[in-house]
């Protein structure tokens, strides 16, 4: 009988051999050097693959760069002769939260190269300050690899730098409930070489989101926003699109996605980006049963199509494309490829966000679709909304220039801002109702004048 390190060989070299010249350059081949017992089942139990006879396998990742799921195999090999025997075509990896530590890759024609950190500063957003409705955020990944978490750490520093997201607002649930992933414990954030600051509160499960949307249910009130971005992986199975779940790839349903949703009493906005394989096939349900007076979503790939990764593997293309519209650079502080506010009113709506990563991620892979419930869907936007705007600033600023420059941090003023409302809305109020009270009968005569035989 051959050695182990024989079989391990032939099972290299047949594995290999089974792949058609254009899949060498394509496919990655990972070696597990366990051998299975046969009924071990093998991947998420949606698939219902089990091995039939003890084998070696060697998983092939015919689209490294894709999001689960998208099309793999198991290549089941002799244990004692490393002859293939046989293959299962797959839709996700054969193995739970991570590779075992038997296996490793020995073919990859599809390598992720790191790329050189350019840090560019950015200017900080300067505060409006009389904010009308709250805003909320979810952030979703189950069976996260790190470059999922990197976009949700890309999204999570973009609403709380940019937006001013109070951090108790944004609920994220990842992986276990930790910063870890499949690859393990994230080192530095590859945006700017620096520590991770999103704050993890929950698991990426649909027990978790359930927990958030309750939670949310209890606040949430008829002038606020809901963000919620979903990351990882998902597939399409029985004319229907499922998000998949930690720990065991299982399935969270897009018509339970939006049972779950429905909890939530109505409110003002609701702002949806999605970015797992087949997400497209949530759009109509979630627009459909959405509690909110407006609604968008954008979403990575049709519900028929993965979607896919950066080619250096540390960023989802739709997702990095999308949030870097909404941020205004990319993680490195890099400036965009064109400026998205295409209406020129200095904010970022759905539908520019969508339309510039729709734009920008031409050729990845991603097939991009969009769904607003009317016209207010697609003008939605992350930015605070805010009352009596124009009176506000006069009195406030120059209270604050007796105090110095403004700060480059905004928060330790955000914090009074609750008190400084409730002093000043009434007083506020009273001085806009005394100012329409006498500007009516001017205006009336101006208009007369101008314009007599319509007043």
């Amino acid at each position: 009988m051959p050695q182990i390190e024989e079989v391990l060989s032939n099972v290299k070299t047949n594995a290999l051999a089974s792949l058609a010249a254009a899949q060498r350059q394509t496919t990655n081949l990972h070696l597990d050097t366990q051998i299975y017992a046969a009924g071990t089942r093998l991947g998420p139990a949606i698939q219902n693959l089990v091995v039939d006879a003890p084998s070696i396998l060697v998983f092939a990742d015919d689209d490294p760069r894709a999001n689960f799921g998208h099309n793999c195999r198991y290549l089941l090999h002799d244990p004692n002769t490393g002859a293939l025997r046989r293959t299962l075509a797959a839709r996700f990896p054969p193995y739970g939260l991570k590779p075992p530590a038997t296996m490793t890759v020995f073919h990859e024609p599809i390598v992720r190269a790191k790329p050189a950190l350019i840090k560019l500063p950015f200017p900080r957003p300067i505060p409006i300050w009389f904010p009308d409705g709250n805003r909320y955020a979810i952030l979703y990944s189950g069976m996260s690899d790190t470059r999922h978490l990197n976009d949700l750490e890309f999204c999570y520093r973009t609403l709380v730098d940019k937006y001013l997201f109070p951090p108790a607002n944004i609920f994220v649930l990842n992986y276990d409930g930790t910063l870890n992933t499949k690859d393990g414990a994230p080192g530095l954030w590859p945006g700017d070489n620096t520590a991770y600051r999103i704050k993890v509160t929950g698991k990426g499960n649909r027990a978790a989101f359930q927990a958030a949307f309750n939670s949310l249910k209890a606040k949430i009130k008829a002038d606020d926003l809901l963000f919620i971005h979903t990351n990882n992986h998902g597939d399409n199975s029985g004319g229907q699109s499922y998000l998949c779940q930690y720990p065991d790839w299982s399935t969270y349903w897009a018509n339970d996605f939006c049972t779950d949703l429905a909890v939530l009493p109505k409110f003002k906005s609701l702002l949806v980006m999605m970015e797992q394989c087949n997400s497209g096939g949530f759009n109509a349900p979630v627009i459909a049963h959405s509690p909110a007076t407006a609604t968008s979503i954008a979403s990575a790939a049709i519900a028929s199509q993965s979607s896919y990764s950066s080619a250096d593997g540390n960023w989802d293309c739709f997702a990095f494309d999308w949030i870097a519209a909404q941020a205004g650079h990319y993680p490195n502080g890099g400036a965009l490829s064109f400026n998205p506010d295409t209406n020129a009113d200095g904010a970022i709506q759905a539908s520019e966000a969508y339309h510039y990563a729709n734009t920008v991620d031409v050729g990845n892979g991603d097939t991009p679709n969009y769904s607003q419930s009317s016209a207010a869907g697609g003008n939605i936007t992350l930015d605070q909304q805010y009352e009596l705007y124009w009176l506000w600033t006069y009195v406030w600023l120059p209270v604050l220039a007796k105090f110095g420059p403004l700060p480059p941090d905004p928060g330790p003023l955000a914090a009074i801002l609750p008190e400084l409302q409730k002093i000043a809305k009434p007083i506020l109020e009273q001085a806009a109702g005394n100012a329409a009270s006498s500007l009516a009968p001017k205006l009336t005569e101006a208009l007369q004048k101008a314009i007599p035989a319509h007043v």
